[in-house]
């Protein structure tokens, strides 16, 4: 039995219903595993939305909260993936200090070395934003933050894609549709 836990994401495809979030996050809570991040958006398909969630779990519980959160009605599909067989990033946003900035010009070495865009300059504040994995996110808020020119700073959740061609809620749909012709 493993018992190892990693963080594991779930693509999980459902039409947009009041609600339905609720269901996916409860069934979460009631086996005690922690959201780490959650984004939902619409999805390459018409009218189906997809929620991209990440969580610290075994292989095991994760099996479990898939097909327990697939078997909600208003559900069409449910996968879960490790980090190498999707396509992820997330954005940062940091907001410095303009005169920490300005007072020193490591800061705009590091921003730059990090791939990082500053989009907004004012006399109060600079933001800085950087798209990429969580780890290259949380290095330059680490590099930033040594020169305590940090006021204020968030990421988004996590958006992925599978490395396949299609979404796998596609093959998904056809399947059903032909299944439903005959």
């Amino acid at each position: 039995m493993e018992t190892e836990k990693k963080l594991y994401t779930l693509l999980v495809y459902s039409e947009n219903i009041a609600g339905i979030l609720n269901q996916i996050t409860a069934v979460f809570t009631r086996r005690q595993v922690n959201i780490e991040s959650l984004n939902v958006s619409a999805s390459s398909i018409d009218h189906v939305h997809k929620y991209t969630i990440t969580a610290w779990s075994t292989e095991e519980q994760i099996i479990i909260i898939t097909r327990q959160i697939e078997k909600k009605i208003d559900v069409i599909k449910a996968n879960y993936f490790t980090d190498d067989q999707l396509f992820i990033r997330e954005t940062g946003l940091y907001k410095l200090s303009t005169q920490g900035v300005m007072d020193n010009p490591d800061v705009s070495r590091i921003i730059r070395h990090h791939d990082a865009r500053i989009t907004e300059v004012n006399p109060t504040y600079v933001i800085v934003m950087k798209s990429g994995n969580t780890d290259s996110i949380l290095s330059l808020y680490e590099a930033l933050n040594k020169f305590g020119c940090v006021l204020q700073y968030t990421r988004s959740g996590r958006i992925a894609v599978t490395r396949s061609t299609q979404e796998q809620v596609s093959e998904f749909l056809e399947q059903r549709e032909q299944q439903w012709k005959k």
